[in-house]
């Protein structure tokens, strides 16, 4: 199991949170979330990541132009797209050589069927709850629903999940469940984590001879 935690934007936290070795650490790039980088995280500062540790930005309905900009000037591992981009926005991205994680956002009338069409060009979905805000709700979705998930697409599973929930989501059924985003469930305040509970989350989530160093 991979762990990505995502919406950092102070230095000193991001560095305290590298430190422990997650697999994935998200960045978000869209003006409207409490979260977003701003002036806070540099280009340099991100060179300074590990190459072990993958850089993701995360955006919403962004022209693709400034979606590549970034990518590039930040040297970003992939790009996470939370918003209603489209199949061939998804192409688009795939034509270039920027890879994509796409979100998609439950509630239980979700069907799978529409992941059809993005499944050749995106590198892994994301599952997240769907609320007011692209992202970052703190709420959990229906789990269960992922037991019809059956695309060779690896996903993400994110959206309100807690210190606590590490046991139940290794029991969860279905093998192409490759990693577990966390955000908000685990901050002090918007972009700033909980280091102590990341740190216990790890080591309940992560045999330690799988962990990033």
């Amino acid at each position: 199991m991979k762990l990505k935690v995502c919406g950092l934007n102070n230095p000193q936290n991001v560095e305290d949170i590298v430190s422990l070795g997650p697999d994935y650490i998200g960045f978000i790039f869209y003006p409207g979330s409490k979260r977003y980088v701003s002036n806070y995280i540099s280009p340099e500062f991100l060179s300074k990541i590990p190459s072990s540790i993958k850089k993701v930005g995360v955006f919403v309905d962004e022209e693709i132009n400034e979606v590549e900009r970034i990518f590039r000037t930040y040297k970003l591992d992939y790009v996470q797209l939370h918003g209603n981009e489209s199949p061939k926005y998804c192409i688009r991205l795939f034509l270039i050589n920027v890879p994509v994680i796409k979100v998609f956002s439950f509630d239980d009338t979700f069907e799978f069927k529409k992941l059809d069409t993005y499944a050749p060009f995106c590198s892994y979905f994301l599952f997240d709850s769907k609320g007011i805000m692209p992202g970052g709700n703190g709420k959990k979705f229906n789990w269960s629903l992922i037991e019809d998930y059956d695309l060779n697409v690896p996903f993400f599973l994110s959206g309100g999940i807690g210190p606590n929930d590490a046991d139940i989501i290794k029991d969860l059924p279905n093998e192409m469940l490759y990693a577990v985003d966390i955000n908000s469930s685990f901050e002090s305040e918007p972009g700033i984590k909980n280091v102590q509970n990341i740190e216990k989350f790890i080591r309940s989530i992560k045999p330690i001879n799988q962990r990033v160093i």
